[in-house]
């Protein structure tokens, strides 16, 4: 066509094209953004509270101490509380390491995320939690825990936020969105203000927006400033005043409007969805916003409360081996819970005929015990075997519990046990049976998605399935494997697909304009 012999207006077009392409490429561009979540137990946590004495990891006392700081904080718990890039909080090391989650024995919850917060930014350690919604921090304290008491009397001073110490921090006016009807409002300062209560324990305040520093999930990392809304928590009462009873704060992961998930995806920073993965115990697990996962995963629906949405879900079917039952039955995928917890007669279904497969000889403890299904190694014995145990979910796909017991040394040999407590009340999916897979909670296909997974490979995890058969476990399986290396670095060859499109079109446009002023 005649106005393509026009080099002003081919050069324009050309580049038109070209930033078209930029475009729908530019979300590829940005890395994905997460942080690394940590086992109360791991090394990390213990490394970063400096602590000494805590429970043998893998002892009675070790879950005993787990399952009792679970139920302290159920009772009376609430049952809520275009192509974007995937983030991670900005870490504290190099790379990637800033989506690492750490777990320790002697704090209230199971996982825990070192974040940034603040300008200046500010470091700490904080709870996981998908079961409330509200991030919140102790602040300005007049009754909140300033430290953490460590065994040997030493202690470990927490960090406290003030508004007036960072310049990016702003109260949040009674009037934002963001308060909403539950809130209260100091009419004075014109500010919102909150009050969150966990069973015996409770957090209050005032709402405030201040900067939560993210990063993609490269090597090394992009660092991503978003502001979102939190909690400064004037008041702690309970197990929040406790050394341990939440370290430096909750951060709730939950579905409503208030959390930073939400936020981040009215904000459009990412997809209104994020993974966790939990690995096996004493390793880091991962998680990530704006993770939608693989399309290979499986996935099953949310069941939706209009007043009180949780991540609750359909089980259709049990199976522990051959025995297969319809019993149906909901229960939430709770983070903050270490161990799982059911009701009848979903609870006695699984005992019962895990209990008939096992041929060990049951191993009674002398006082009362969490777990009640325990068995004895015999001196000779390297290895147990298990019968499998699998959930049908609503809509047809299967979740293969993949580390149904604990195993134990005690004085007079090796002890496994069925890692189950009865609920008397709501069901709830733990941490324990979520180890080894990638948990995508999609808030906007409204769905839970699930693969195997290591934690450490790519999102379209290779990380092999469960065995068909029975599980067969040896004494080696108890320690933890060391965690893999971190994945390739993504950014670098993102950022050159972009840079070689760039150089593809600009020699298009000089070619262009050579044959029109040729011509």
């Amino acid at each position: 066509m005649m106005f393509f012999k026009n080099p002003v207006f081919g050069s324009c077009l050309m580049l038109l094209v070209f930033m078209c392409w930029f475009n729908a490429k530019s979300g590829d561009a940005f890395g994905t953004f997460g942080f690394d979540i940590h086992h109360r137990y791991s090394d990390t946590v213990k490394e970063f509270l400096d602590l000494d004495g805590l429970p043998e990891k893998g002892t009675v006392d070790y879950y005993t101490a787990m399952a009792h700081r679970d139920q302290l904080f159920m009772k009376g718990r609430r049952l809520a509380a275009g192509s974007t890039p995937v983030l991670t909080f900005f870490g504290s090391g190099t790379g990637a390491n800033g989506n690492k989650t750490y777990s320790v024995s002697a704090l209230s919850y199971l996982h825990y995320a070192l974040i940034k917060v603040g300008t200046p930014a500010l470091s700490f350690l904080v709870a996981l939690d998908t079961g409330s919604d509200l991030f919140w921090l102790p602040c300005d304290c007049l009754t909140c825990a300033r430290n953490f008491n460590i065994t040997d009397g030493k202690r470990f001073e927490l960090s406290i936020y003030s508004p007036s110490n960072s310049t990016t921090s702003s109260p949040l006016p009674c009037n934002s969105t963001l308060c909403g009807p539950t809130r209260g409002c100091l009419a004075r300062s014109n500010t919102c203000a909150y009050q969150e209560v966990y069973s015996t324990s409770s957090s209050s305040g005032i709402l405030v927006d201040d900067v939560l520093h993210l990063g993609t999930d490269t090597n090394p990392q992009d660092p991503i400033d978003v502001s979102v809304t939190f909690g400064c928590g004037k008041n702690q009462t309970g197990r929040f005043l406790e050394s341990g009873g939440g370290i430096n704060g909750i951060f709730g992961l939950g579905m409503d409007s208030i959390s930073v998930p939400s936020i981040l995806a009215s904000k459009s920073v990412t997809a209104n969805s994020f993974s966790m993965c939990f690995a096996a115990e004493g390793s880091s697990g991962r998680i990530e916003f704006g993770d939608k996962g693989s399309p290979l995963q499986k996935t099953t629906p949310f069941n939706l409360q209009k007043s009180n949405p949780t991540y609750n879900v359909t089980v259709t079917k049990i199976a522990v081996g051959n025995n297969v039952t319809d019993l149906q039955f909901a229960a939430n995928f709770n983070s903050g819970t270490a161990i799982t917890r059911l009701t009848d007669p979903a609870y006695s279904f699984i005992t019962n005929n895990f209990n008939s497969r096992i041929t060990e000889k049951p191993y009674h403890y002398s006082f009362d015990f969490v777990l009640h299904y325990c068995y004895a190694l015999s001196a000779n014995q390297d290895s147990y075997t298990t019968p499998n145990l699998t959930f049908t979910m609503k809509g047809g796909s299967q979740f293969n519990v993949t580390v149904p017991t604990i195993q134990f040394e005690e004085d007079d040999g090796s002890v496994f046990c069925l890692a189950l407590i009865k609920s008397e009340g709501i069901n709830v999916i733990g941490q324990n049976f979520m180890t080894g897979y990638r948990l995508v909670f999609d808030r906007e296909e409204m769905v839970l998605g699930w693969k195997e997974s290591d934690c450490y490979d790519s999102i379209s995890s290779s990380a092999q399935p469960p065995p068909k058969g029975n599980s067969t476990r040896s004494r080696a399986a108890q320690q933890s494997p060391p965690p893999p290396p971190p994945p390739p670095p993504s950014g670098v060859a993102r950022l050159s697909s972009v840079t070689s499109g760039l150089m593809v079109v600009m020699l298009v446009i000089l070619f262009h304009n050579f044959i029109a002023l040729s011509s």
